[in-house]
């Protein structure tokens, strides 16, 4: 019987076994460390037989120095979402190595059932139903909608047995109309507020365009995006190269390139547009809204819903997909816009909640579509890059118009609070799921933090935090 063979693995035992016991997931300088001292006790090329014997003692010594400067400590703390999260804080005489958990976030309750309240629902909700029953006889509706009048012939002196006034419709009008019904209705029934919407946009959006393109359907994001605002402040920069070489580049609102190539880039991988603009379109032959090709694909919100009939003729002519953002989608960033901008009002005003409305407009208040971009790109790319957000009184509200005032509807500090909060502190945002936030936060630590534009000084370049 081999009774050398048995010390020498009994004499392993007796110093593995406490270290197993201490750490039944080792790390992996710990598992290094039992690693090398396996090795060196299965080795005999260096090791006299007679200091072989001094095995067992010198392992508990080394077992007693390590237990004396090594501890381990575990805490338990309760999550955002009722759950746990396990914090294992390991500290050793040289070094401490501490894995923080998510911050657990105390919301004001009062400002989230403020931003939850849409003061516009009811006036959203009568236009809808008034569409569906067919009544568009609203004279100031109906002279502001060409597309409209394109199919049918309005007459005045016309009225019905009800004083209603008369559409004399064209038979084309009736190809769209059950169309227009059926959208209508399916996005009135998705009005509604869900978290977890963020996590269905690659399915939503990113794989329609795919299909478009010829490419396998996948859950695959892009692999990074540039987010291209219309500020003015891009004037003074020279990002054109480097937003070309994101994979996909996100455009707003039909902002024109050319001529500013230099500035802001030449390539557009998604034209991200508010339904204004596709109306503004319709009026054209041809319904043509395709500053940046025809192949281009364009993501629309709808700001109105009789738009929807503008959406359907010209998603008759469109070549590139036009996809229209889930209302489910819409009614999120509405909420947390409102919350940015209630909380900005109140820290820096010190008034009353109730006078919020005064000051944007109440129920016309809405996101800026550059903010809806932004969060389109969260949920399609894994590195998201921004340019042109910001203003300065030295630089133009838009870059390519010659508007300087911004609209009251909007509160663009709020916004840029909130795209602060995303590359600083994304827990700090309301309204999102736990598991997208998780997954913000996860892809932030493998590649590099948004770049955002957030102010302007001076003939420099914007600056970038």
């Amino acid at each position: 019987m081999d009774f050398k063979g048995a010390k020498k693995k009994r004499n392993r035992r007796l110093f593995l076994t406490p270290l197993l016991l201490l750490f039944p997931h080792p790390q992996p300088f710990l598992l290094g460390f039992a690693l090398q001292q396996t090795q060196f006790y299965g080795s005999s090329n260096c090791i006299a037989p007679m200091k072989r014997s001094f095995r067992p003692l010198i392992s508990i010594l080394m077992l007693v120095a390590l237990a004396a400067t090594l501890s381990c400590r575990i805490a338990i703390r309760g999550g955002s979402g009722g759950g746990f999260a396990i914090s294992a804080e390991l500290q050793t005489t040289r070094s401490r190595v501490l894995i923080q958990p998510p911050p657990i976030q105390n919301f004001n309750s009062t400002l989230l059932k403020f931003a939850a309240v849409d003061t516009g629902e009811a006036k959203s909700k009568l236009e809808i139903e008034q569409l569906l029953e067919g009544n568009f006889a609203s004279q100031g509706r109906y002279r502001t909608f060409a597309t409209w009048r394109r199919f049918n012939h309005h007459d005045v002196k016309a009225r019905n047995s009800n004083g209603m006034p008369v559409m004399l419709r064209s038979p084309k009008f009736y190809r769209y109309w059950l169309d227009f019904r059926r959208n209508l209705q399916n996005w009135a029934r998705k009005r509604m507020f869900q978290p977890d919407i963020m996590m269905d946009l690659v399915t939503l959006v990113k794989v329609p365009i795919d299909s478009h393109n010829g490419l396998m359907s996948s859950d695959n994001k892009y692999k990074s995006c540039a987010v291209v605002g219309n500020s003015g402040i891009l004037l003074n920069t020279d990002h054109g190269k480097f937003i070309d070489g994101h994979e996909a580049v996100i455009r707003l609102n039909n902002a024109r390139t050319e001529r500013f190539e230099k500035n802001v880039g030449s390539k557009t991988s998604i034209s991200f547009v508010n339904s204004n603009i596709l109306h503004l379109c319709a009026r054209r032959d041809g319904c043509f809204c395709h500053p940046y090709g025809g192949n281009v694909p364009m993501v629309m919100y709808i700001c109105q819903p009789v738009h929807f009939m503008d959406y359907l003729v010209c998603n008759s002519s469109h070549k590139a997909p036009l996809l229209i953002t889930d209302p489910r989608f819409d009614m999120l960033c509405a909420r947390i816009v409102k919350y940015y901008s209630a909380k900005r009002f109140v820290e820096e005003t010190g008034k009353a909640l109730s006078e919020w409305g005064s000051t944007h407009d109440g129920s016309m208040f809405h996101y800026s579509s550059g903010m809806q971009a932004v969060m389109l790109a969260l949920g399609i790319c894994d590195k998201v890059s921004i340019f042109g957000f910001g203003k300065s009184t030295l630089a133009k509200h838009h870059y390519h118009t010659n508007q300087k005032a911004e609209l009251r509807l909007h509160d663009y500090e709020a916004e840029y609070a909130f795209y602060h909060d995303l590359v600083k502190n994304p827990w700090a945002i309301p309204f999102i799921s736990d598991k997208f936030s998780n997954s913000v936060v996860d892809s932030q630590k493998k590649t590099q933090m948004l770049k955002i534009c957030v102010s302007y000084s001076g003939p420099a370049l914007s600056k970038m935090v």
